[in-house]
């Protein structure tokens, strides 16, 4: 038998306070060449002399087993070492950029490349995800998206989150990350675009871009059953003009999406946009396409045919 303070459920991982903690259901095989493990890291132990020894630190550990095969596991951390590590990625012209975009003074400036990074290492903490959102740090919130379980949320606790959201980045990935992937998400779309709070409005209109899209694409589940791609003009044209700014860029999106997908609409579409004006000086970089609408709307087409 091992010892008592290993577990043995895909290798084994030391239960002792002193030791880095490892999460053993996401263990896998590092890259050894012919020396690599066959059946990804499923180990009997036959005595207790097979010890794991951790090498390396932060995101880099890994567990050796006796003296040729290595294993690497997700890594466990906690809010503290979260937030200990984005201040150690902290780039003061991200921030700059972070803040001029809207984002609160509760961030790092932290890289997105750089979340995503820590998120691969991670894997999937639901518990973790759920203290890092509630920081209301701005990297916090984005690494939570990437790390949580969308079917372990309510829809209340999805709605909360929408809520407490801190900035349009983190609104972007909590939408299209968690909110997009809920069971109950058509139910919240119907319900956020009736609401007058800012982030639920904007994740309504989110949704319903997407339904857009996809309706026209291909139907069924996610199509455009139960939206009214004429009746969403309506609204549009009267509600865009004086809609908060995190609500126009949604917005403006499912009209892009109408006069892209619904070619009967299009010119109606494109005249809106043109009338409005929104985003008509939006910079972008050469061969982007800008989200001033007539503009989009033509590029889209233009590259379909």
């Amino acid at each position: 038998m091992p010892p008592a303070n290993l577990r043995r459920s895909w290798g084994c991982i030391s239960n002792r306070p002193d030791r880095p903690r490892l999460r053993r259901h996401r263990l896998r095989p590092t890259d050894m060449g012919s020396e690599s493990p066959s059946r990804c890291g499923r180990r009997e132990f036959s005595d207790a002399s097979r010890w794991f020894l951790i090498e390396g630190s932060g995101a880099e550990r890994r567990v050796r087993v006796g003296a040729e095969q290595i294993f690497r596991y997700a890594l466990v951390m906690n809010v503290t070492e979260v937030l200990d590590q984005f201040a150690s990625l902290a780039d003061d012209a991200r921030r700059k950029h972070n803040a001029k975009a809207g984002a609160p003074d509760n961030q790092f400036g932290v890289k997105l490349g750089d979340i995503r990074a820590i998120a691969a290492k991670i894997k999937v903490d639901h518990e973790l995800a759920m203290k890092l959102w509630a920081t209301g740090n701005v990297e916090a919130q984005l690494l939570a998206t990437l790390i949580l379980v969308p079917k372990s949320l309510s829809a209340d606790q999805v709605d909360a989150m929408t809520r407490s959201t801190t900035c349009a980045q983190a609104a972007e990935w909590l939408n299209s990350y968690v909110v997009a992937k809920h069971p109950d998400h058509e139910a919240l779309r119907v319900k956020w675009m009736k609401d007058k709070n800012r982030w639920a409005a904007r994740a309504g209109w989110h949704l319903t871009a997407s339904r857009v899209n996809k309706g026209a694409a291909g139907g069924g589940m996610g199509g455009t059953e139960g939206v009214d791609p004429a009746a969403l003009l309506d609204r549009i044209e009267v509600e865009l003009p004086k809609a908060s700014p995190e609500v126009q860029w949604t917005m403006n999106n499912t009209l892009a999406a109408i006069g892209i997908r619904h070619e009967n609409l299009r010119a109606r579409a494109i005249a809106i946009g043109e009338r409005i004006g929104l985003y008509r000086d939006w910079p972008v970089s050469k061969g982007c396409t800008p989200p001033f609408v007539p503009v989009w709307i033509e590029a889209m087409v233009k590259r379909k045919r």
